[in-house]
């Protein structure tokens, strides 16, 4: 069984191979020329020459590259677009699971081989182009501290190994369900992005309690190293968000005090009157944390999904 499936998904993985290689040619080429061009910053920074702090505008690569990695947040999905989707549909709409899953082989033996292998090289796949993108994003990220980022968080470490084991077991499902590969690639495909999208726009920032910090709204507050912004704002003389009524002048939602002028200095005039920033945010140190847990989150739904799917195709007629 194991090597009938090799047999059968031998030319897609051939093609994966390649694609990945020359994805792996350009990468290195820009990681190492980025990687020549940050060491080289940081021996003038040492020398004094850079007034003891990089620029944030030293170029590391350009946007073709950049937006090359960014579009690397597709790979974990494709393995399940199209090795996942058909697997099972594949076999009803051609009638092929007639002969598959009446001859010596158990259905139960069938998915289980199958969806292991595939599994494997999904989670293959997306770990090598993860391996190859964190390694490529590592001057980046000394340099901006953007590891926490949507295009970055999404794309580097472990939890690209998570989307695609989920986007794998996602494809299979669907194809158990619909019994039709071209709807079950269309679930998949809207499946895949708009649970990601919920993950990543409003999930992520609650996974742990964020830390919560006010300031003078005259001074500028930034986070040290690698953080992820979850609210800003301005806090009321009530100790909470303040809120305009929009009858007044207002900055940023917040009506301007009488005797203010709104065409001065707005923020020192709030100041002046008890209004204070605050900020609330996931910290650097959490890093980690966050790539476990969201991986942990895809792997349980992928479980799920599976379980789901195998109790279809036993109560399912061959």
């Amino acid at each position: 069984m194991s090597w009938f499936t090799w047999r059968l998904y031998r030319n897609q993985s051939a093609l994966a191979t390649g694609l990945f290689a020359v994805l792996a040619i350009v990468l290195v080429i820009s990681g190492l020329h980025a990687a020549a061009v940050w060491h080289s910053a940081l021996a003038r920074c040492a020398k004094g020459a850079c007034g003891g702090q990089i620029g944030s505008n030293l170029s590391l690569s350009n946007s073709a590259i950049s937006t090359l990695v960014v579009a690397t947040t597709a790979v974990p999905l494709l393995p399940g677009l199209f090795w996942g989707a058909p697997m099972v549909a594949h076999e009803l709409e051609t009638g092929t699971n007639q002969f598959a899953w009446t001859q010596s082989i158990t259905r139960r033996r069938w998915f289980l081989v199958r969806t292991g292998w595939l599994l494997l090289a999904a989670a293959v796949t997306a770990g090598a182009v993860s391996a190859l993108v964190t390694w490529w994003s590592g001057p980046s990220h000394a340099l901006q501290s953007n590891a926490f980022l949507a295009n970055r968080f999404d794309v580097i470490d472990i939890v690209p190994v998570g989307y695609a084991i989920f986007a794998m077991a996602l494809g299979i499902f669907a194809g158990t369900l619909l019994r039709r590969s071209v709807p079950a690639l269309a679930v998949t495909l809207a499946g895949f992005v708009g649970i990601r999208a919920f993950v990543a726009q409003w999930l992520r920032l609650h996974y742990m309690t964020p830390i919560f910090v006010s300031y003078k709204l005259t001074s500028n507050f930034t986070p040290p190293g690698d953080y992820l912004g979850v609210s800003q704002g301005i806090l009321g003389l009530n100790g909470k968000p303040a809120v305009s009524n929009y009858n007044l002048p207002s900055i940023n939602g917040v009506p301007i005090p009488a005797g203010c002028n709104p065409n001065g200095n707005p923020l020192a005039c709030l100041a002046a009157h008890g209004y204070r920033g605050y900020m609330t945010y996931q910290p650097a140190d959490r890093f980690w944390a966050f790539q476990g847990i969201e991986t942990a989150i895809f792997l349980a739904i992928a479980a799920g999904l599976l379980g789901i799917t195998f109790w279809i195709l036993k109560r399912r007629d061959a």
